[in-house]
Formats: C-alpha cells, sequence, structure tokens
C-alpha cells in the first residue's frame, strides 16, 4: 500500500507550510488526485489517520477532490474530457493527444490553526 508513503510525503509538506507560517496545527488538507494518478483515493483517505498520528496534522481533516482526465488532440486543436484508457479526441478521433490533466496529485490548500506569534 504506497498510498501511506504518500500521505507520509503529504503530511511533511503539510508540516512545512504550517511551520513556515508559524501554526501550531492543521484543521483541513485539500488535495486533487486524477485518476491516473496512481493513487486511489480510497486508499488514500485510509492511510491518511495512521500517517498524520502523532504530527501536526493529527486532527486535520484530508479533503480530496477528484480531477477529470484531459486532452488536447494535436489534429483539430480541442480540448475534451476523457475515460480512462480512452485518450482520444472526443472531437475528430485522432489518438495523437497531449495529456492535460488527470495525472496529477497535488496538494492545493492547508487550513492552518493556531498561529503562534
Amino acid at each position: 500500500m504506497h498510498e501511506l508513503a504518500v500521505c507520509q510525503a503529504l503530511i511533511g509538506q503539510v508540516t512545512d507550510v504550517a511551520q513556515d507560517n508559524k501554526a501550531s496545527t492543521v484543521s483541513d488538507i485539500y488535495v486533487s488526485v486524477g485518476p491516473l494518478s496512481g493513487v486511489e483515493a480510497p486508499l488514500l483517505q485510509n492511510a491518511f489517520p495512521i500517517a498524520a498520528a502523532g504530527t501536526i496534522a493529527n486532527a486535520a481533516t484530508l479533503h480530496l477532490d477528484a480531477t477529470p482526465i484531459r486532452v488536447h488532440c494535436e489534429e483539430c486543436g480541442a480540448e475534451s474530457e476523457v475515460k480512462m484508457n480512452r485518450l482520444t479526441c472526443k472531437e475528430c478521433g485522432d489518438w495523437r493527444t497531449t495529456l492535460l490533466s488527470g495525472d496529477e496529485l497535488l496538494l492545493q490548500r492547508v487550513v492552518l490553526g493556531e498561529i503562534n506569534v
């Protein structure tokens, strides 16, 4: 279950953000997860409390936002939302597309608790 390692790395990033802003707690963590990221959102959600235990994010809530798979067609220039394993253009059907989104795992926002001045 590599989602635990992903959560541990996420907690590291969140800790850095909190320390940079002199916060002693974190209440909410927002993450975007694409279907092509290689991370299973339910497993990430289950691993989070284990990774967060004893850290600044111990009481934080993890919010996961599923991002769609979007491609740009090199043939017709259209941008479209597509399904996994079907990365062809929805407009012209061409297979020469560039992935625009859907493979990301991004820390979007951290809501900080108590700030130590």
